[in-house]
């Protein structure tokens, strides 16, 4: 998932999902029930029959690995595809965060140009499906064939295949995604009289840290978590302390319940001891990848940059997962997206179905997670004589990912058109309280009554 500055999503007019029927562009339609009884119909485009589609992804904004990983992939795609051309772009909107990439969509929506499939973030997950106008895919296709994809020789893993889901219906394939880990400077923690750090709880963690700090003498640890674009991340953090964000029926804002605020106090105390880094997110994992920062909170989507960092710097580098609070379990929540389509023409859709279930086969995998880190959501592929074992054999790294699939909590997206807005005061009031000397209790309890007038 992409670190930077979170952007409010811009506020337009809901566009109705379209209902299809019948034959469109000369492909023959087939017709089969869908997750709510209802019949739906897509096209099957014959062989001769050129459909292009454009597909909008955030890792196109990004150079290096992300942007030729993806390009690479399309390539592919269409030497399998012939008949279909896809045109990869990068989100409208200058480099934002997560809202920014569903702003982008609507903007290019209302303007009669939008992508036929985006890659959208699961924290607009209720917006999507309710008012933007995603599709319905389990509609489109079938329940069945929404299974098969998610299945074959290398399955998806259960605790990822309904994250897309909303009452029922699947509006969004399940694509990229990371979990937070820990990652630490393994050279500089052995420097300093640190060769077997336990970072398996909070308190653990914070007696490496200040074993630290004793020897540096400066604040060691970052948290990518804790402010402005780790609402995502947090939100674990939270349900790691028995804490809750959203009611059951997306109807209640909850952070600041006492599992809320007590994570956030922690946090807090990790700064009032000096140990924590100031920092923007963006500045932290720059910071961590140059050798300032020693140990750092962050996506396991940063894996290859951290490599590199640590290769130019000259130091070793390694990882764990999540710290516990006590004995309470940890709940790692997952970043990243789905993909989503978003045309209502039914030859486009069509087109759309082939490429989702391409970007989401072991084939896709095996490059998104080689070449970026991404978390493979077929995670068979790593098993026995899978096509990921040796490369998840040789790289110890994504071992941690790996075993946080298994207790993955869904990255809660918050109710209403004012989703936005609502994640904005919940970091902020982690922000304020963490570092800026406010209040926790008073602080999230105030910011969860401010959220909750927004629900609508």
């Amino acid at each position: 998932m992409p670190i930077s500055t979170r952007l409010a999503a811009v506020a337009v007019t809901a566009v109705a999902a379209l209902a299809l029927t019948g034959c469109v562009g000369g492909a023959s339609a087939t017709t089969s029930t869908g997750a709510a009884g209802s019949v739906a119909t897509i096209p099957t485009l014959g062989p001769d029959q050129k459909v292009s589609i454009t597909f909008e992804s955030y890792n196109l904004a990004q150079a290096g690995a992300w942007t030729d990983t993806i390009q690479g992939l399309i390539s592919t795609f269409e030497s399998q595809h012939p008949n279909i051309t896809v045109t990869g772009q990068a989100p409208a909107t200058a480099a934002g965060a997560n809202t920014s990439y569903i702003s982008s969509v609507q903007t290019e929506m209302l303007a009669g140009n939008a992508p036929d499939v985006a890659q959208l973030t699961f924290d607009g997950l209720d917006y999507i499906a309710n008012d933007m106008g995603a599709q319905p895919i389990s509609q489109l296709v079938g329940e069945q064939a929404v299974q098969d994809a998610f299945g074959g020789q290398y399955p998806m893993n259960p605790k990822a295949t309904k994250l897309g889901d909303w009452n029922g219906v699947t509006y969004g394939i399940p694509y990229v995604f990371s979990t937070p880990v820990l990652w630490y400077n393994a050279t500089a923690l052995a420097d300093a009289g640190i060769t077997n750090p336990d970072f398996s709880t909070w308190d653990g963690l914070e007696k490496v840290a200040e074993e630290l700090k004793a020897k540096t003498g400066t604040a060691p640890l970052t948290i990518s978590c804790t402010v402005t674009g780790g609402d995502w991340c947090m939100q674990g953090i939270i349900k790691s302390n028995g804490g809750s964000i959203v009611s059951a029926d997306h109807s209640t804002i909850e952070f600041g319940d006492d599992g809320s605020i007590g994570a956030v106090e922690e946090m807090r105390k990790l700064n009032d001891e000096g140990l924590l880094q100031n920092l923007d997110s963006t500045s932290m994992y720059n910071a961590f990848a140059a050798g300032k920062s020693l140990i750092q909170v962050q996506t396991s989507a940063l894996q290859s940059a951290f490599m590199a960092g640590a290769k130019a710097g000259g130091w070793e580098l390694k990882n764990t997962t999540l710290p516990a609070f006590g004995s309470t379990p940890v709940a790692p929540t997952n970043s990243g997206s789905a993909l989503f389509i978003m045309s209502k023409d039914p030859a486009k859709q069509a087109a759309a179905w082939e490429f989702i279930k391409f970007m989401t086969s072991p084939t896709a995998y095996e490059q998104i997670s080689t070449k970026i880190g991404y978390l493979p959501l077929r995670d068979t592929m790593t098993e026995g004589d899978g096509p990921l074992a040796a490369w998840a054999k040789s790289n110890p790294l994504v071992a941690p990912n790996i075993a946080q699939l298994q207790k993955l909590q869904p990255w809660e997206s918050y109710p209403g058109s004012n989703y936005s807005q609502i994640s904005t005061i919940f970091s902020k009031a982690v922000e304020d309280s963490i570092y800026y000397g406010k209040d926790p209790k008073a602080t999230m309890q105030a910011a969860q009554q401010q959220a909750q007038a927004l629900v609508k």
